[in-house]
């Protein structure tokens, strides 16, 4: 009797744990600003992001498809450095999700609850969390900057021919 006990324990929490990864989220939910947690390279060791690395990415999902990723990156004198690495459009709907007009892709963004996301990306593991505390003062900052770094035609023929001739 124990044994049959054991299997049907194991049976449904197996069964709760493949039914809390395939709860439907909606995916307006995705609407906000994202820190990554960790990542991990195929075949090598998880990276915490954060305080201990000095190092965690930035995105932004906007409600209508605004899209904004950057590195923040702290010194060893403790001063942070935002390091803007893209500014564009995303698209998520129905699992699948694309960011900067890039190929649509379902394992790019797999929901594990409400605030908290998986995404594969070339080969690389990641784990996002959702900040539903983050200062909009600061949320507007970082995408500002990203914003910025894509530069008009005309900035972009100034920068070559001042900077690099």
């Amino acid at each position: 009797m124990k044994k049959v006990m054991l299997v049907m324990v194991v049976a449904l929490m197996s069964a709760l744990q493949v039914s809390a990864q395939n709860a439907k989220i909606a995916d307006k939910e995705i609407v906000g600003s994202w820190l990554m947690e960790s990542m991990q390279w195929e075949g090598e060791k998880k990276i915490m992001c954060g305080k201990n690395t000095g190092l965690i990415q930035f995105k932004y999902y906007g409600p209508n498809g605004e899209y904004a990723c950057a590195n923040i990156v702290m010194k060893k004198d403790g001063k942070c450095i935002v390091v803007p690495h893209e500014y564009g459009t995303y698209t998520f709907k129905d699992g699948w999700y694309s960011e900067m007009g890039r190929e649509k892709t379902k394992t790019g963004m797999v929901w594990i609850d409400k605030t908290t996301i998986r995404g594969t990306w070339q080969k690389r593991h990641d784990i996002w969390k959702k900040q539903v505390n983050m200062p909009e003062k600061l949320r507007k900052y970082i995408v500002d900057y990203c914003r910025i770094k894509n530069a008009s035609a005309d900035i972009q023929q100034m920068l070559k021919t001042t900077m690099f001739k």
